[in-house]
Formats: C-alpha cells, sequence, structure tokens
C-alpha cells in the first residue's frame, strides 16, 4: 500500500524541513541546510513512487549537508586550538 501525502509531509518536517507555501496542491519544503523539495497533493492523496524518492533523496542531502557544516565547525574549531 502507498504511504499518504500527510506521510511525507511528516517526514520532512521531522528532518527540518520547513513548509514556504505554495500554489494550490503544492508546498514547497526547503531545508536550512539548502536542498528544496515541492511536494503535490491533497494530504490524504497516495503518494507517487517519485515523491517517496524525492522527499528519501531531500532529507538523505540535507542529513549530508548538515554533517559537512558539522565537520567545517569542527574543523575551524581545531584550529582555533592550534593558534591558542
Amino acid at each position: 500500500m502507498p504511504r499518504k501525502i500527510r506521510q511525507l509531509i511528516r517526514d520532512l518536517e521531522r528532518a527540518g524541513f520547513v513548509d514556504h507555501g505554495g500554489k494550490g496542491s503544492h508546498r514547497n519544503y526547503e531545508h536550512p541546510a539548502g536542498p528544496r523539495v515541492t511536494i503535490s497533493g491533497q494530504s490524504g492523496d497516495d503518494a507517487k513512487p517519485y515523491q517517496e524518492r524525492e522527499v528519501r533523496r531531500a532529507i538523505h542531502e540535507s542529513d549530508a549537508a548538515e554533517q559537512e557544516l558539522k565537520s567545517d565547525e569542527d574543523e575551524g574549531d581545531e584550529s582555533e586550538k592550534k593558534d591558542s
């Protein structure tokens, strides 16, 4: 049984995506680390396979971007300690 649009939206919001509105049944979600995804359809509709893939990809990219930002911050902290 396919997942519902509301389940995809819940996954995005739990991953830190923010709803920036949309037109009609379209909703634009953006993560602070950069990735964006648009979900179309009413919340009770079955999600299409491409929508499920797109949401998984966006969450994966946001996780990778957060890890990269975190490692960059850690490297900056280490270089500050060396300078002291």
